[in-house]
C-alpha cells in the first residue's frame, strides 16, 4: 500500500466497516477524510488518542483510561490505531452489540492480556474511570461504591470470587449479561458526550 494514504476509503474497507458497525457510507467517508487530515500517516499514536479523549473530558483526567482503551483496540499491538481499529473502537464504545461490547470490555479489563481478569486488574480500570468522574459527581455516588476500592470490591462480589481468583472471558460475559448492575459498575458511560462531540466535528 505504500506510505501515501489516499483521501478516499478503499471499497473493501468501506464494505467491511459498513457491515460490522452501525455507520453509514457517508459517515465513514466523512470521518476518514478528517482522520487522514489529522493523521496523514493513516495511524493514530497513543499520545494523539489520549489527546482526543482529553478533548471529550475537559473537567477530568482521562489519560489512564484512554491508555487502557487504546491498548484494548490496538489489536495488532503496533502502538498505533489505523482507521479500521479507530472506527471499531468508536462503534463499540458508543453503541456496539451487547456481546461485542462485553468482549471488548473483557479485553479492556484484561490489562496483562493473559486471558483472565484479576481483582487488581478490575481495580486498575475502575481507578482510571474514577479519574474521569468530576469531583462533585463523585460525591453523589452511593456509599458502597463511592471509591474505586469499594466499586471493585462490589464487582468482585457479584462474581462470587475469592481474593486471588480469576474471571475468564466466558464467565465475565455471562455474569454481566445476567446482572445489569455489573454493567453499570464496570463502564464509564459517556456515549452521549462522545456522540455530541462527533456531531460537532462533522458540521
Amino acid at each position: 500500500m505504500g506510505n501515501t494514504k489516499s483521501s478516499t476509503l478503499s471499497k473493501e474497507l468501506l464494505e467491511e466497516l459498513k457491515s460490522n458497525t452501525k455507520y453509514s457510507e457517508g459517515e465513514l467517508c466523512t470521518w476518514y477524510q478528517s482522520f487522514i487530515r489529522e493523521c496523514p500517516s493513516g495511524k493514530i499514536s497513543k499520545e494523539q488518542f489520549e489527546g482526543i479523549y482529553a478533548s471529550f473530558f475537559p473537567d477530568a483526567d482521562p489519560t489512564a483510561y484512554a491508555r487502557h482503551v487504546f491498548r484494548s483496540f490496538d489489536t495488532n499491538a503496533d502502538g498505533t490505531l489505523d482507521f479500521k481499529e479507530y472506527i471499531v473502537a468508536l462503534h463499540l464504545t458508543s453503541g456496539g452489540k451487547t456481546r461485542q461490547k462485553l468482549e471488548w470490555a473483557f479485553a479492556l479489563y484484561d490489562v496483562d492480556g493473559n486471558g483472565t481478569i484479576s481483582k487488581n486488574e478490575i481495580l486498575e480500570i475502575v481507578r482510571s474511570i474514577f479519574n474521569m468522574i468530576p469531583a462533585d459527581d463523585q460525591e453523589n455516588l452511593a456509599e458502597d461504591e463511592n471509591t474505586p476500592e469499594k466499586r471493585a470490591e462490589k464487582v468482585w462480589c457479584f462474581f462470587g470470587k475469592k481474593e486471588n481468583d480469576k474471571i475468564s472471558e466466558g464467565e465475565f460475559i455471562q455474569g454481566v449479561m445476567d446482572n445489569q448492575n455489573i454493567l453499570r459498575l464496570i463502564q464509564y458511560d459517556e456515549p452521549q458526550k462522545i456522540k455530541d462531540k462527533l456531531k460537532e466535528k462533522k458540521q
